[in-house]
């Protein structure tokens, strides 16, 4: 016959072990409710960083064109002068011509005329002026240019 002190114990652990697994129940499904409000709050602020970047992005666009009208009249001297890594490349394909010498016509080195035309770096307004007065040099004029140097 099992003793008295047996049977209480292991009723014991039953009970205890029913009211855990209750407690445990509870706590699970406030988990996932916690879960899901915890995503829903990631999903708003990922939208709303989104949107301030596409608010600040517009405002940085619209900052330099008004400043941009009020100094075209003060650098009026010149036209606005605009690059394309991909012309530049086929201009001095279409010469013939290597970076470094196409760079000793325009002042810089041909490691830097590299990284123009592959659009890890861009020219600075002077040196897009020079690159202009290459750009309109014929052969002939080119090829007079590289003797005299």
């Amino acid at each position: 016959m099992p003793n008295i002190a047996s049977i209480l114990k292991a009723e014991i652990s039953r009970v205890a072990r029913k009211e855990v697994r209750a407690e445990i129940e509870t706590l699970k499904k406030a988990s996932v409710a916690h879960r899901a409000s915890i995503a829903d709050l990631r999903r708003q602020v990922s939208a709303l960083e989104k949107e301030l970047r596409k608010v600040a992005k517009g405002s940085a666009r619209q900052a330099p064109a008004s400043a941009g009208a009020a100094g075209d009249d003060a650098d009026a001297g010149g036209p606005k002068r605009r690059f394309s890594a991909n012309r530049l490349a086929a201009h001095r394909a279409r010469l013939g011509l290597s970076a470094a010498i196409y760079g000793q016509l325009v002042g810089v080195s041909g490691q830097t005329i590299y990284h123009w035309e592959q659009g890890k770096a861009r020219p600075r307004a002077a040196q897009l002026e020079r690159l202009a007065t290459v750009r309109e040099l014929g052969a002939r004029e080119i090829a007079e240019r590289l003797e005299a140097q």
